[in-house]
């Protein structure tokens, strides 16, 4: 379908545009997709690129449009904002950041005090050097598959390959694969990668080496969707509990998109410290750290010598504090996850009916709005599952032939879906259609 405009530049000449001026041609590089397409426009469940292509957007740009693109209710609350003319201050508090924080700390029950950062990377390089300077430790256990930023301490990769990381080890550790240049030599040999749903391999590093804290994300939800096993996260806390270490759930993408209270509320879990960020302001970038609150006041201790720096000139930015609060109190006050989960099951259960019709093996794993397609014959546990089983050139044969569908999922392999508030039940069965058309050509 076409928009309306006089369109001036084609994407590709955009792009050859961009090149000029930004280092690597995008601003976040893992946005350097094939098809590279530039949008210009986004309204509830639509996107729009430069020569003024529709797509119904189930990337949401990496999740964070819950409520979808440019919620009125979030946009009025931002102008509101401008119009009262709160200004960047930089000195002392205000009533909306108080706010938020009250809002936060009601909606998540293991937060007892929270900050406010402008990213989710933000928030995991606090989580980390807090509980660093809570145990007087300095190791870390990450999980392979995770990802928890781009700061040092987690830039290992999200999804290498099986000669890199070697075959599945239980008890055991997997080598830190940088995911960038530039790490120090002396920060890897901090960092312990182990795999996720492994509890025998958490504590086979903690028995060895001084662990300040085991981050992870609550469901591995930068891989698809892997879902925890039961018991899996309260093992976690408690043999963070039982050797001292800090447990810390990544939020950044299950936060509020799982639910109001994260993803820890559905598994009923309360993490020391938690971070989240992405949906809590429905795009506008906003992130959070909060939990248990004789670990959070090390940001004010009152011996310099424990005090844990967090500064920002831009925290809690009028601007996005306002998007946050809108969103958290639309979450709360509103029957957007019952509409959601019903306009997600359509999507979910059409989708696995036509896939047993094709008789293509594919397994469909979801967690709330965010889900996954996984061609393989089973849900995968870990990220060994992954690249052991899983169809990755189909996996991307289809996205790509979605998008000339206009249908949007990012182009790269196992990368989470997300259903939104602004998505229609005519948005799921035209998705379900062209989805249809899809697997009719490739098989």
């Amino acid at each position: 379908m076409k928009v309306e405009q006089s369109v001036k530049s084609t994407n590709a000449q955009i792009i050859s545009e961009a090149e000029k001026y930004i280092a690597g041609g995008v601003v976040s590089l893992n946005r350097k997709v094939d098809p590279n397409l530039v949008f210009v426009r986004g309204k509830g469940s639509r996107i729009y690129d430069a020569e003024g292509k529709e797509y119904i957007d189930y990337h949401a740009a990496f999740a964070p449009h819950l409520l979808g693109h440019n919620d009125t209710r979030v946009n009025d609350a931002v102008i509101r904002v401008m119009k009262d003319e709160y200004s960047l201050f930089g000195s002392g508090t205000n009533p909306h950041e108080i706010k938020l924080a009250k809002l936060l700390c009601e909606a998540v029950e293991s937060l007892d005090l929270v900050q406010i950062t402008n990213t989710g990377s933000e928030a995991t390089a606090h989580a980390i050097r807090l509980s660093r300077a809570w145990t007087g430790r300095e190791d870390i256990i990450l999980t392979l598959g995770g990802y928890n930023g781009w700061h040092n301490d987690v830039s290992r990769a999200v999804a290498p390959r099986i000669p890199q990381v070697g075959a599945r080890v239980s008890p055991g550790e997997y080598p830190f694969i940088p995911s960038s240049a530039g790490i120090p030599s002396s920060t890897k040999r901090l960092v312990h990668v182990v795999n996720f749903n492994d509890l025998d391999s958490i504590e086979y590093v903690m028995k060895r080496f001084p662990v300040a804290c085991v981050l992870t994300e609550p469901v591995l939800q930068n891989v698809g969707v892997i879902l925890p096993k039961q018991g899996y996260l309260q093992g976690i806390v408690d043999l963070c509990n039982h050797y001292g270490a800090v447990s810390i759930f990544d939020e950044v993408k299950t936060g509020f998109r799982s639910g109001l209270g994260g993803y820890q509320a559905v598994a009923n879990v309360k993490p020391h410290l938690s971070v989240f960020g992405k949906a809590v302001a429905n795009g506008y970038p906003l992130g959070v750290i909060g939990g248990k609150k004789e670990i959070m006041e090390l940001f004010d201790a009152a011996d310099p010598e424990k005090r844990v720096l967090i500064a920002g000139t831009y925290n809690a930015h009028p601007i996005n504090t306002a998007a946050a609060i809108a969103t958290i109190q639309i979450l709360r006050d509103t029957d957007v996850y019952k509409h959601i989960e019903q306009l997600s099951a359509r999507l979910y259960s059409g989708l696995e009916k036509m896939f047993g019709e094709k008789g293509k093996q594919m397994v469909l794993a979801r967690n709330a709005s965010a889900f996954c397609l996984y061609f393989c014959d089973q849900l995968p546990t870990d990220l060994h599952d992954i690249l052991l089983h899983h169809d990755t050139d189909f996996d991307l044969k289809f996205r790509r032939a979605l998008i000339e569908k206009g249908i949007y999922q990012i182009p790269i392999p196992c990368k989470q879906g997300s259903v939104s508030y602004a998505h229609t039940e005519e948005d799921i069965d035209r998705t379900l259609e062209a989805s249809w058309q899809v697997l009719t050509k490739l098989l």
